[in-house]
């Protein structure tokens, strides 16, 4: 740990409290970071972190416990007050005004004036130029918000951050959307604000960059404080052990599944520029892992599968019936399920309740005499819930106040319920945490063993290798490789990704029939 990391205090918070109504989301939380260190903060989905954050935050004020920020005790009423303070928040997906050049977000409500009390822009450009040499990060301070990655909106926020003079930055799961070379950017920008004797909280669920990144570690579990110690005395087994509560014997809990007739059936299918003569079969009991680099095509062959993008040509069959291309009804009607990647965006409406997101797609058959009553929701959707244990103390409360891993059953319930013969989960388990994402597992292996046929995306080859049957890979719109299971590493899965020279083992893909 770097001499630094034992400066003075930053952040102390100790024994915080706080409840919405009958719900406790922090019971007792303990906090405290140090100038010169990056400190991560850890915990399942719903063990509290977002709360703790955003009371540091002043979207919360706390019921109970001491606050203090540079030696002073605190009690931010607002978001600004925070921000005026020297704390900034660097969110997974910032939100930054996409008409507004990359200067006038960063300078947004104090932009520096000259004469005649006009905005003096050359010294705002300068000024941003500065902030990003001082960075080492090359962004045109001139152009748009509109367009950028997901990773320079971040940077522009830690640009903001260091223009106010911030003591304390905390990131809340920064990397879930950054490529790798993103990533390891991000991780240069946070080393050097740590040096220059800023504190930083790291908030992620991936504890390769816990480890490669932090100095400290503190543990949340059911809104309590469980313990804090340094990187370099602990291990990821120690840590999942404090989480959950339990040891984590197996996260990937596949157990073999007898494998019954093709389901789904796609052949040749093609879209100009996106993906080229796909095809592939998913028989009932298995789980196909569609496995690439993002950006290789795999969301999109999904999507067409669905109906939601179109096609050029090629055919969908399902159960032997073809399927009408681009008709997300009559995918539905022939026992297609699809759980989108972005699960806010696309999988919830976060402001309904549990209930009337469980409900969404079966809504048409709940309704008496053309009226739907909150009863009739509450009925189809409360066995559903309870099944993938959704952890909510009313089916009416809104997806929005949920964490991460509970909104994600809450989709998987949505569309568990229509039935399907087929289930398309795209990242099941990205942004949750180790325990759920071995419920997530665990309920996978469940559906395959019942008789449904899975197609499962994800970027996590631990998860593909752990899950599937047999693996498909997917590089530049078109399947590069068919492994089996029993074959698959992940030097295969990565060489058939990149087309980079193909070990003699693996061998091409032409018409791939995925079967146990």
């Amino acid at each position: 740990m770097p001499e630094s990391a034992t400066g003075p205090v930053v952040l102390e918070l100790r024994e915080v409290a706080k409840s919405f109504g009958t719900v406790v989301a922090l019971r007792s939380s303990s906090l405290t970071v140090r100038r010169g260190s990056i400190h991560a903060l850890v915990g399942e989905n719903g063990a509290g972190k977002s709360t703790l954050i955003k009371i540091v935050a002043g979207v919360y004020r706390r019921d109970a416990g001491d606050f203090r920020f540079l030696g002073d005790d605190v009690d931010f009423h607002s978001t600004a007050a925070s921000k005026a303070a020297g704390i900034a928040v660097i969110y997974q997906e910032p939100t930054l005004f996409p008409d507004l050049s990359v200067t006038e977000n960063i300078f947004m409500g104090r932009q520096p004036l000259g004469r005649g009390r006009r905005i003096d822009r050359a010294a705002m450009y300068a000024e941003a130029e500065s902030l990003f040499r001082r960075l080492g990060v090359q962004i045109d301070p001139r152009r748009p918000a509109r367009g950028l990655s997901i990773a320079d909106q971040q940077i522009i926020e830690i640009a903001k951050a260091i223009s106010l003079d911030a003591s304390l930055l905390i990131m809340d799961e920064p990397t879930a959307a950054l490529s790798g070379v993103e990533v390891e950017r991000l991780f240069a920008v946070a080393r050097s604000l740590r040096d220059e004797g800023r504190g930083l909280v790291f908030i992620s669920h991936r504890f390769d960059e816990v480890f490669d990144l932090c100095d400290t570690v503190t543990v949340m579990r059911d809104g309590e404080y469980i313990s804090t110690d340094p990187i370099a005395d602990t291990s990821v087994d120690q840590i999942v052990a404090r989480m959950v509560g339990r040891e984590v014997a197996e996260l990937f809990p596949k157990t073999p599944a007898p494998i019954g007739e093709p389901v789904l059936e796609v052949e040749n299918l093609s879209s100009t520029g996106i993906f080229h003569d796909v095809s592939l079969t998913v028989r009932a009991g298995e789980i196909v892992g569609l496995a690439g680099l993002v950006g290789a095509g795999r969301s999109e062959i999904a999507r067409a599968i669905f109906g939601v993008d179109a096609y050029d040509s090629g055919s969908v069959r399902m159960l032997g019936k073809e399927v009408p291309r681009r008709d997300v009804r009559a995918a539905i009607r022939a026992g297609v399920a699809f759980i989108p990647e972005d699960r806010r965006k696309q999988g919830l409406v976060v402001e309904s309740s549990v209930a009337r997101n469980v409900a969404a797609v079966i809504r048409n058959g709940l309704a008496t005499s053309g009226v739907l009553t909150s009863a009739a929701e509450n009925r189809a959707s409360g066995p559903w819930a309870a099944r993938l244990e959704v952890k909510t103390s009313a089916l009416d409360m809104a997806a929005a106040t949920m964490s991460g891993g509970n909104q994600q059953k809450v989709v998987i319930a949505k569309w568990l319920a229509t039935e399907p013969k087929l289930l398309i989960i795209d990242e099941p388990t990205r942004g949750i945490d180790v325990g759920t994402k071995s419920e997530v597992h665990r309920l996978l292996s469940d559906l395959a063993g019942q008789g449904m046929a899975i197609l499962m995306i994800s970027s996590e080859l631990p998860e593909v290798l752990g899950m599937a049957d047999r693996v498909l890979v997917v590089c530049e719109g078109e399947i590069t490789a068919e492994i089996a299971r029993e074959d698959a590493t992940p030097e295969k899965v990565m060489h058939a990704a990149t087309r980079a020279a193909r070990p003699n083992d693996i061998p091409p893909a032409t018409t791939v029939e995925v079967s146990a």
